[in-house]
């Protein structure tokens, strides 16, 4: 081999290295372009959704700007629409002051206390035969005869049928005293069906109903749970004063011999007579002027 072909093989395999070289830049180059478009086509596409939700935000300042240029008008609207109700209301109330004046009995459901302006600012919730509540000007009777005859005025009541008439959370935050709840309770026992443990008993003769001092212990360790037999006593003596103090006076209690297990001893007795004088029952169902009860804890 002469000289001549030795210096050409060299050349010739450099040659074609450069073409590889050259081939991978080609495809490297179009690889590169063809990422460039799809950078430029995802570009377009973001532009174009930009475009739209600029768009999108121009319509909605332009409806937020119609939105408050018209609250003014709503408001003013509210604001009249607000000022009529107050003024039919004044008007509600003063054609119901001048009802109760002439002597309405208005139902409860239908006033809004708060806002009547009578005489002296008095007016009197009482009960009526149709189960339903009315107001009115104390002592005046209704000339339309709405509702039936008033059953009981709430301050027509002895202080122990109010009391008897509240439930346990009302009863507690009127009266601070064991007694004078134990009182109410006992009351509404006989007066109310509903109770259940009911100690009183039917009399006989000018007794309408009597309740013993040892069933009424038996009653207070059952209403209150966990007392001893010795307090229970105890509070039997000032459950019974409670009860002629709320009641003013109109319980009686008397002594009565016993004999049981062959011993002989005396029993104190609560009588409710025939004769006593108890709003809405019996002979007591007329309302007169009582004297004023004593101190309630309340």
């Amino acid at each position: 081999m002469n000289a001549t072909t030795e210096q050409s093989e060299p050349a010739g395999s450099t040659i074609e290295t450069l073409i590889d070289e050259l081939e991978a830049l080609r495809k490297q180059l179009e690889r590169l372009e063809s990422g460039l478009e799809r950078k430029d086509d995802r570009l377009d596409q973001l532009e174009t959704e930009l475009e739209r939700t600029r768009t999108e935000n121009a319509r909605l300042e332009e409806r937020v700007e119609e939105l408050e240029e018209a609250q003014p008008p709503i408001e003013a609207r509210l604001d009249a629409h607000e000022k009529k109700l107050n003024a039919n209301k004044d008007r509600v109330g003063e054609l119901q002051a001048r009802e109760l004046e002439k002597g309405a009995h208005l139902l409860e459901e239908n006033v809004d206390e708060s806002e009547i302006d009578v005489a002296d600012g008095r007016l009197e919730r009482v009960s009526k035969d149709d189960g339903q509540q009315y107001f009115r000007l104390p002592e005046s009777d209704d000339p339309l005869e709405r509702g039936g005859e008033i059953a009981l005025a709430h301050s027509d009541l002895l202080p122990i049928q109010q009391l008897a008439k509240m439930d346990d959370d009302m009863l507690h935050a009127t009266t601070s005293s064991l007694p004078s709840r134990l009182a109410a309770q006992l009351w509404k026992a006989r007066t109310d069906p509903g109770v259940g443990d009911d100690p009183w008993q039917t009399g006989s003769k000018n007794v309408h109903e009597f309740v013993t001092a040892s069933d009424m212990k038996h009653w207070i360790r059952r209403q209150e749970r966990g007392i001893s037999d010795d307090y229970a006593k105890k509070l039997v003596s000032r459950t019974i004063d409670a009860l002629l103090d709320l009641s003013k006076n109109r319980l009686a209690i008397t002594r009565k011999r016993q004999r049981k297990n062959g011993l002989e001893y005396t029993e104190r007795r609560v009588l409710l007579m025939e004769d006593a004088d108890i709003p809405g029952e019996g002979t007591g169902a007329t309302t007169q002027d009582d004297p004023e009860t004593g101190d309630v804890d309340r």
